[in-house]
């Protein structure tokens, strides 16, 4: 039931433009300190998971893992993707919750 929530508010974030998905915007939006969370996928390479987690570090952004990379790209309505990065407190907020 969790896993529907998040799901549910990456939609909504996606669609209100909070949040930013694929390779070069995560790593970008955590470089520019404009995020507040990481969704990294379970099923997320090890080397992509601790890459994620030191940017996220650098950035001071939380960091949550959760879905698979197949449920995380479905949340936003694109392919496959290993994180997202929520870029509004409020949508932060929502999904760690």
């Amino acid at each position: 039931m969790a896993g529907n929530n998040i799901a549910f508010a990456l939609g909504l974030a996606q669609k209100a433009g909070k949040a930013a998905s694929g390779d070069f915007a995560v790593k970008s939006a955590l470089k520019s300190g404009k995020a507040k969370l990481l969704v990294l996928a379970e099923d997320a390479a090890p080397n992509s998971k601790k890459e994620m987690y030191y940017l996220a570090e650098l950035a001071g952004a939380e960091v949550v893992e959760a879905l698979t990379r197949a449920e995380l790209g479905y949340a936003v309505g694109k392919a496959q993707r290993t994180a997202i990065v929520i870029t509004d407190t409020n949508f932060a907020k929502m999904i760690k919750k």
